[in-house]
């Protein structure tokens, strides 16, 4: 029986993209996908959402690329234009499961100084009523199975009985072997339909 919901945020409820500032800032498709494949790359940022700070990010990185330090420095200096806005159809399948039987639960890899901006500007992450688990607060990321087992034993409930919802295929291949029910969110995903067809009601 499915008790808890349990959601990601970035792609599933936010819509996050650094193409969304470095599109106008290199007005050079090429040479912005040189930048976010080569330079500012998603291992790196994924070590400022494990818990590293931003700024000591940026330093290592300039240091190891110094012809594109404008660029790097643009990076989270702007972050907050990368957060173009949530992502309404499953924000609104998240306000209908609020007062639901379901317990809901986020589950985040986001670094511990920026998610407060999220929090300030976004009113549904009140729905979750403080049951997050944020990795740059855990110093675990996704993948790594720890973060689930954070979150499992923290609020004290079982895998088979929550459903995870993820948009990063790692993510959900990670969490079936833990034992969660898992929907993987791609972009024509309807999420109101596959929880319903996974029993869940609204």
């Amino acid at each position: 029986m499915i008790k808890n919901i349990i959601f990601d945020f970035g792609g599933v409820v936010m819509d996050w993209n650094p193409r969304y500032f470095f599109k106008d800032h290199f007005n050079d498709d090429e040479k912005m996908e040189h930048f976010l494949k080569n330079i500012a790359t998603d291992e790196w940022n994924s070590e400022q959402d494990r818990g590293r700070t931003t700024k000591e990010g940026t330093e290592i990185q300039v240091k190891k690329h110094p012809e594109w330090e404008k660029e790097i420095r643009a990076y989270y200096d702007n972050w907050a234009t990368m957060l173009k806005s949530d992502i309404p159809e499953n924000v609104a399948v998240l306000r209908k499961l609020e007062h639901s039987k379901y317990e809901l639960f986020g589950l985040t890899n986001w670094s511990l100084e920026l998610f407060p901006y999220a929090l300030d500007h976004y009113d549904f992450f009140k729905i979750f009523q403080d049951k997050i688990v944020v990795s740059g607060t855990e110093k675990l990321i996704k993948p790594d199975p720890k973060i689930w087992e954070v979150l499992l034993n923290r609020y004290q409930i079982k895998a088979d009985e929550s459903v995870f919802i993820d948009d990063n295929f790692k993510n959900i291949e990670v969490a079936k072997t833990l034992g969660f029910i898992c929907i993987h969110i791609k972009e024509d995903t309807d999420l109101e339909k596959e929880l319903k067809e996974l029993g869940v009601e609204f």
